[in-house]
């Protein structure tokens, strides 16, 4: 459990300290920290009053230990990183995948009614995802970009296999077209699975539908070819970044016949759209598990930071996020740091994610790392 929580605490209380503390971190004022820890409350519903000496309310995915909260921060060169947090308003309803989706969806129109924007997109393609019987791993969930100002932008993630994971490809082609994307399906490159639909939902320059692609065994060339949007991001600079985070070695010391791959969870690809005249996307995200390629937290950090200051980015920040989260030495655990993630958005500078598990209910422990790498040559 977290070194900030007694057997007597409830998940609210450890979750919006938390918040409260990463809030701090990202220069939010005191009354955008109150509005924003306020927030995360409601979207807990019942669940935030529940003890965290019982298990979990749930077995989201959403996190390895079940926690219904995550945290990230996005960095760009020379800034104060901005704060998100991915909640599953529908945890209290346990595994009844259909009422956490009702229970997800009460919660977006409650924001909506709070903050005045449409759900007419997510209307128009409710049926899809949020079938009476649905299937797969998840229902709902939101994600909040919490901006100055105590309006948060809303991102909303769909489970594009709830009518089987044998229609996914069928779903996310019918929600495209719904949405005036009619030519984006054709876009997409080969995948082995589609974990996520998304939309942006209220304020946004340019509100964004996003498909996210599973990539089993990925390597650092796949990395770089997978973009379709225009311009197309360097390959070099996603190569580097794969290597980095899943420790490839570069330069004379790389697999020429490509076998430097990923052999546990798998990295994700996310493909977002803006217009519909080209049907090709405007971003592009890698997201690598990193938790999946380290022996403990202090490998994972260690990565992050070598991707942040290689691109000019404050790694002061991200220390200071993790001592905001998690009292805990970062070599006593592993998966604090969930993923890394390289991104591309047209007109818009590359930016760092970093994903930063709640871990509420457990850390998991220090580990030899699964394999990176599958190779035949000896090192010498």
């Amino acid at each position: 459990m977290n070194g900030f929580s007694s057997g007597e605490a409830l998940l609210g209380d450890l979750a919006t300290g938390q918040l409260t503390r990463l809030c701090h971190v990202a220069g939010l004022s005191e009354a955008d920290t109150a509005a924003y820890t306020g927030v995360l409350i409601e979207s807990l519903g019942a669940t935030a009053g529940r003890p965290l000496a019982l298990p979990p309310p749930s077995h989201t995915f959403l996190s390895d230990d079940h926690s219904p909260v995550e945290f990230s921060l996005a960095f760009l060169p020379g800034q104060t990183p901005d704060l998100r947090v991915l909640v599953e308003p529908g945890c209290s309803s346990g595994d009844d995948l259909a009422e956490n989706g009702r229970a997800g969806l009460r919660s977006i129109h409650a924001m909506a009614d709070r903050w005045g924007f449409s759900t007419d997109q997510l209307d128009r393609i409710e049926d899809l995802f949020l079938p009476p019987s649905p299937e797969g791993p998840m229902a709902l969930w939101c994600a909040l970009e919490l901006r100055p100002g105590g309006v948060p932008g809303v991102k909303v993630y769909l489970n594009p296999s709830a009518n089987g994971a044998d229609r996914a490809a069928e779903t996310v082609r019918e929600a495209l077209a719904r949405l005036g994307h009619g030519q984006a399906f054709d876009s997409l490159p080969r995948a082995e699975g589609f974990p996520f639909f998304a939309l942006d939902l209220g304020d946004w320059d340019a509100p964004r539908v996003k498909v996210y692609l599973r990539h089993p065994g990925m390597s650092p060339a796949e990395a770089g070819s997978l973009p379709r949007m225009t311009p197309a991001p360097g390959r070099e600079g996603l190569e580097e970044f794969f290597r980095t985070v899943g420790d490839f070695p570069a330069g004379d010391l790389a697999d020429a016949d490509g076998a430097d791959r990923l052999t546990g969870r798998p990295a994700l690809t996310c493909h977002s759209f803006t217009e519909t005249a080209t049907g090709l996307p405007s971003g592009y995200t890698l997201h690598v598990p990193v938790r999946d390629y380290v022996r403990h937290d202090g490998e994972a950090r260690e990565r992050a930071v070598a991707v942040l200051r290689g691109n000019d980015m404050d790694s002061a920040a991200l220390d200071r996020a993790l001592a905001a989260v998690s009292p805990r030495p970062l070599g006593d655990g592993v998966g604090l740091i969930a993923y890394l993630a390289l991104v591309h958005q047209r007109g818009r500078p590359r930016r760092v994610t970093v994903y930063v598990s709640s871990e509420a209910y457990e850390t998991r422990p220090p580990r030899e790392p699964v394999p990176t790498r599958d190779r035949v040559r000896a090192r010498l």
